[in-house]
């Protein structure tokens, strides 16, 4: 099969994340072509040799006259360069455009976190209605997902996969850079500095528990912070790795689809307390790998400590989430339960 794989931000996140698993791995047996639009590039530097790199110019996550319909062009010569037999579309501006331009039989649909529609841009979910007709599949990465795009309305060939990821790739003894020595555990948050991700509770959870570091990596800009025991590191390449130097991952969000950083926190033996949004008390399983709670800071700071003052309760649950991670959330079980569907879809066109 020839698969295209379009998405549209590149800087390297939980979608990018997807889409370079997927198409690495696909690219063993299959000829695979990615189409990527505005962004830093860093997703362009993870896929593996042979893989056909296309830049959109104009494929931007904004809503522009202009840019939208010079992507449209960029779509359809696209098409008519590649001839691809599968066409998967990544995040709602891409799904968007490419469900106008390509031979809706050839389609399939993520939806990475219906949330960011649902709660976020409510504006677009009239498109999201419409548009579920000029495609063969729509998939949500949680069983969340696939529920609230039902109950608005998005009922035509819905399902869902589950993220899968490989495990980081651990230095010999990554460090964070901090006087650990002055704290009795570390906790570790890898998020984007955005507003859905809730920094200020992560910020009332540390100063309830003044004897933990707790370290966020991801932040674009420097911080200056005065709790003594909250650390913001900047970005850091396989951010996932430095789960080897803490004890326990934090997420603090408003909505989300299902975390490519919880995962990677799970498949290195990581207990996790997040938020409960999105597809996370899917695969954070209260009292058996973490926790998934409200946004409430006591409740965070309760569990967190009940998990990293227990010896036995933390090994306990640093095996459960590896056992989770094995047996739900590896890069084969996703991929195979993709290119189920390619083969699919792939079938009824001959």
């Amino acid at each position: 099969m020839k698969i295209l794989q379009i998405i549209t931000k590149t800087e390297f996140g939980g979608a990018q994340s997807v889409l370079v698993s997927l198409a690495n791995k696909l690219a063993e047996q299959h000829e695979v072509i990615v189409a990527g639009g505005e962004g830093n590039g860093e997703m362009w530097k993870m896929l593996a040799p042979g893989i056909k790199q296309v830049k959109l110019k104009h494929l931007k996550r904004s809503v522009s006259l202009k840019d939208d319909f010079l992507a449209f062009i960029e779509f359809k010569r696209l098409y008519k360069t590649y001839r691809p037999d599968i066409i998967h579309l990544h995040s709602s501006k891409a799904g968007t455009l490419g469900r106008l331009v390509f031979p809706k039989e050839k389609i399939v649909y993520t939806v990475h976190g219906f949330d960011t529609v649902r709660l976020g841009h409510r504006q677009f979910l009239i498109t999201e209605r419409y548009l579920q007709k000029r495609c063969s599949s729509i998939i949500g990465v949680s069983q969340y997902d696939r529920k609230w795009m039902e109950a608005e309305r998005i009922t035509r060939n819905t399902t869902y996969i589950y993220n899968g990821v490989e495990q980081p790739k651990v230095a010999s003894a990554p460090t964070l850079g901090i006087d650990s020595t002055r704290f009795k555990k570390t906790v570790l948050c890898v998020a984007r500095m955005k507003p859905p991700k809730n920094v200020q509770l992560f910020m009332e959870i540390a100063r309830l528990l003044p004897e933990y570091a707790f370290v966020w990596i991801g932040n674009e800009q420097k911080m200056e912070v005065p709790e003594p025991n909250v650390f913001f590191l900047g970005e850091k390449p396989n951010a996932g790795q430095y789960n080897a130097a803490a004890d326990l991952f934090l997420l603090t969000s408003n909505y989300e689809g299902l975390p490519i950083v919880i995962i990677e926190a799970m498949s290195l033996g990581r207990p996790v307390v997040a938020s409960n949004v999105g597809g996370i008390s899917e695969i954070v399983v209260d009292g058996e790998n973490g926790f998934a709670l409200p946004n409430e800071a006591p409740l965070f700071a309760e569990k967190i400590k009940y998990i990293l003052e227990n010896n036995d309760i933390y090994d306990r649950f640093s095996k459960d989430a590896r056992k989770k991670y094995e047996a739900q959330l590896t890069v084969d079980k996703m991929v195979n339960a993709y290119a189920d569907i390619y083969a699919e879809i792939y079938s009824k066109q001959r």
